[in-house]
């Protein structure tokens, strides 16, 4: 199948910057100066990195909520499988996900199924009503399934930041 997705020039990282990104996904919000001091920097040369990362698309800023304080989410996962597969089905399902807010994140699998679509919404209702919307009337798929979710065991947004086998323990 071909590459249907932009891949980032990857940013040049020593061990400074594994250090940095470790710690600003634990928390975005510590200071220059406590996140220069834990990796051996000073606060000028930390916030230095970070313009870099945010200048070169590898962080973003955003807020994060925590589902269970606001109440009235509901997550849940649909397995989506193709009928057929080809570069203008997977732009046109790529374009209706991307635009769809209540669609949190989105994976192409290898096998049975074609996609794993995570969906966020604000109840049994809304998540049929999201379903049938993104994937109801779309002649290309074969199937879908909509799994509910009861309880998120891990939700987590941090990435590793080094190959396989140079990971600090």
């Amino acid at each position: 199948m071909a590459q249907y997705f932009c891949v980032a020039t990857a940013l040049a990282l020593d061990e400074f910057d594994h250090r940095l990104l470790d710690l600003l996904q634990r928390d975005a919000a510590t200071t220059l100066t406590a996140l220069g001091e834990a990796v051996g920097l000073s606060a000028s040369a930390v916030q230095r990195r970070i313009k870099r990362y945010r200048e070169s698309g590898l962080m973003r800023t955003v807020a994060v909520l925590n589902p269970s304080q606001l109440g009235n989410v509901t997550l849940a996962t649909v397995l989506v499988a193709l009928e057929r597969e080809s570069a203008r089905h997977h732009v046109a399902l790529h374009a209706r996900l991307r635009a769809a807010p209540e669609v949190q994140q989105c994976y192409v699998l290898a096998g049975e199924w074609d996609y794993l679509v995570i969906l966020a919404t604000t109840g049994l209702a809304h998540t049929r009503e999201v379903a049938e919307r993104l994937f109801g009337g779309d002649d290309n798929l074969k199937r879908y399934e909509t799994r509910m979710v009861f309880e998120p065991v891990k939700q987590g947004l941090a990435l590793p930041t080094r190959p396989p086998g140079r990971r600090k323990r």
